[in-house]
Formats: C-alpha cells, structure tokens, sequence
C-alpha cells in the first residue's frame, strides 16, 4: 500500500499503532513487568503531549525530512473529529501529525528510520 493513497487521518491510525507497539516492546525488553507502572511509563510516550513534545524538539534540530514533514502537515491538518479532554486542539493535531509519519514509514516498510526516530526520542529522555 502507497502512503500516498492514504489520508493523513489513516497513517496516523496506522502510526499510532506503530508507536504503541514500539513502546510496549521496549518496556518489556527493559523488564518492567508490573501492568499499573506499564501503563503510567507508556503514557510517557504515546499521549498526545509526549508525541507533541518528541515532534517539536526534532523538527528544531532538523532530524525529519522534507517528505517526512510533509506528510506530517497531511496528518496534522487531517479533520480530527473529536480531541480529546486531556489535551488542547493544537497538541492534539501535532501528535496526529507525528503518528502519520510514522505510519507512513510503516507502510513503505522503512523500519530502520522508525528505529531512529525511536532511538532519538529514547534520547530526548534521557535514556
């Protein structure tokens, strides 16, 4: 499947997907075990203000590419429906963005910059 048949709503359904999963692997893989601290360190990376957060601090350094924020504008400016209670309508659609490029790196099977932008976030926090 072409990303570019996709709306930025659908990579970002994807992309969330994606991300969850990265999260869920790495937290495992790390040995944490208990299902409440599980849940409370996931949240750290897949709600919206953590994803607004990570996006905002690679896009100043520069780290996506033109292609890359492009499809991030499709994801962002996507109709988002319903946002929300926890978060504000411009972090929302800031995460939505950063979900869509993520899914459409999924579908273009390119797992290896999916891995760098995990690991560049692992870094943003310090682990």
């Amino acid at each position: 499947m072409n990303p570019n048949d996709c709306s930025g709503r659908t990579l970002a359904f994807l992309g969330d997907a994606v991300w969850s999963l990265a999260v869920r692997e790495y937290l495992v893989e790390e040995g944490r075990n208990k299902g409440d601290r599980l849940q409370k360190l996931s949240v750290s990376y897949v709600s919206a203000k953590a994803q607004a957060s990570f996006y905002r601090s690679l896009h100043e350094e520069g780290f996506f590419s033109e292609e890359e924020e492009a499809v991030f504008r499709r994801g962002r400016n996507g109709n988002a429906g319903s946002v929300p209670h926890s978060t504000d309508v411009v972090t929302y659609r800031i995460s939505t963005g950063f979900e869509a490029v993520l899914g459409a790196l999924y579908l273009e099977k390119n797992e290896k910059r999916i891995r760098e932008i995990w690991q560049k976030v692992r870094s943003l926090k310090g682990e």
